[in-house]
């Protein structure tokens, strides 16, 4: 059977890039890791992958396609992953094959040295990967997979230093683009952040283990402390419960993800010292300060657009309501006997609270627009059940420019914002009015009172401004043209 997008409302949402756990020092790690891949799970639900070290068995590997839920729950596959030392990957492809993933694809990588064994999990996107790759092929290296991430394997490989994080901090020397990367080798636990600090990375403790995590919500989940962020351009090695870190790459000012304060986390998840969650409902807040309108009824679309509503509607006086809803039994994908059913779309996932709807002015909250489809197909709905109007509030600003640091955009052509005025954007929408958060707004609710010219910006923003902290070398030689400088 053919296996689809549970509908166009996730095919018009910008994908999560991946994530990664790891713990050391703890018995089972392999359950403690499943458990943090579980409230990762939002950020990739392609695949997923363990690997484990124990000292009588050595590494242990296990990859499977889906959800954690249906394949690390399992006592069979979870006996066979030994160990006090583990690390794992939840997958959403965002360089290799799409769609069609084999399970060489799906990481951790392992690779057997000379010197040892070494698996590594990557969050990110390497945006010289094709020459690296073309590079490696033509010195004699032969790859098992199309990742980006296996180019870090076959550079550790040629690399002539002593000792396995030596070697990664070799091979991370010589790429470009964005990486968060746990890796782990017979003894020791390593987390390395790009020197842009573009995707996060956090270190935590639990007993005497500590781990290693995309997010703050992962180490919740396994009762782990939070101690702190892995820096921008820091390596930390843990071994015998000791922490030692390092600055392998020259230095560079931050650029962290903005749009993972915007979507890509979760709201329970700490960033920057940030509530994520508080940091969306203040883009609420910004967002009613910039952009009002006289309306009854300001209504979330779930689940990422509620934080924002709720802020809209404080600063506003609007009531707020849940006048769509979602279905939580929908998963990310469905298994689709016929056309009739694809056809359906948003309303697999979403239903109208028409009860709610009927005879209202309503504003409708959502934390982007990618291609506008699922715009539509909303506005439909709420008109259907008997809206007198229909606004839209973006909790970002437009979204008009592909990301290639590691999350899924579709190419510039394809996306709304770049071939379309906010007007125009608006009529094709139908709806009566549409307004972004501006950047400056986004700025102020991430917490730089001055906006974006004032934090001379600390994030990365290129999805929406076309400002490229790392000019994406692979993508220029295919053609890609990056905005002008001003």
């Amino acid at each position: 059977m053919r296996r689809h997008l549970a509908n166009p409302f996730d095919d018009d949402k910008l994908k999560e890039e991946c994530g990664v756990f790891g713990v050391i020092g703890i018995a089972d790690a392999a359950n403690f890791v499943a458990l943090g891949m579980h409230a990762l799970q939002h950020r990739g639900q392609e695949a997923g992958g363990i690997v484990t070290y124990d000292a009588r068995e050595g590494f242990n590997n296990t990859k499977r396609f889906g959800y954690v839920r249906d394949n690390f729950t399992k006592a069979d596959v979870m006996a066979a992953l030994p160990g006090s030392l583990a690390i794992g990957h939840v997958r959403y492809s965002t360089a290799g094959s799409k769609g069609n993933t084999a399970i060489r694809d799906v990481q951790p990588f392992f690779g057997e040295f000379a010197i040892g064994g070494c698996a590594i999990a990557h969050n990110g996107n390497l945006t010289n990967a094709a020459q690296l790759r073309k590079e490696l092929i033509g010195r004699g290296a032969i790859f098992q997979s199309s990742s980006d991430s296996e180019c870090i394997i076959h550079l550790m490989a040629r690399s002539m230093q002593k000792t396995l994080a030596e070697r990664i901090k070799d091979a991370l020397r010589a790429v470009e683009g964005a990486f968060s990367i746990i890796a782990m080798t017979r003894s020791k636990l390593i987390g390395v952040r790009d020197p842009l600090g573009v995707r996060p990375l956090v270190l935590g403790q639990i007993g005497e283990g500590y781990a290693l995590s995309s997010e703050t919500c992962a180490l919740d989940i396994i009762g782990a402390e939070f101690l702190r962020e892995v820096e921008p351009g820091e390596m930390v090695v843990i071994e015998d419960g000791k922490i030692t870190s390092s600055r392998p790459f020259a230095p560079a000012r931050s650029r962290f993800c903005i749009f993972e304060h915007v979507y890509f986390s979760r709201p329970d998840s700490i960033l920057g010292g940030r509530s994520v969650y508080e940091t969306r409902r203040q883009i609420g807040v910004e967002l009613a300060r910039e952009a009002p309108v006289e309306a009854d009824l300001v209504c979330p679309v779930p689940d990422s657009g509620t934080p924002a509503a709720i802020g809209y509607a404080a600063e506003s006086g609007i009531p707020f309501g849940m006048g769509i809803i979602r279905n939580q039994y929908m998963g990310r994908t469905f298994i689709e006997p016929t056309e009739q059913i694809r056809n359906m779309g948003v309303r697999l996932k979403l239903n109208v609270n028409r009860a709610l709807i009927k005879g209202k002015r309503v504003i409708l909250v959502d934390d982007s627009v990618v291609r506008g489809t699922t715009s539509r197909k909303i506005k439909d709905m709420i008109l259907d059940a008997g809206a007198a109007a229909v606004h839209f509030r973006i909790a970002s600003p437009p979204t008009a420019w592909p990301c290639f640091y590691g999350v899924d955009t579709p190419e510039r052509e394809k996306l709304l914002a770049a071939t379309m005025s906010e007007d125009e954007m608006r009529d094709w929408i139908g709806i009566d009015s549409l307004k972004f958060i501006s950047l400056d707004g986004l700025y102020r609710a991430v917490g730089e009172a001055g906006g974006r010219n004032a934090a001379a910006p600390q994030y990365c923003d290129a999805c929406f401004s076309g400002d490229y902290p790392v000019a994406p070398a692979d993508q220029i030689e295919n053609g890609f043209t990056m905005k002008a400088a001003q």
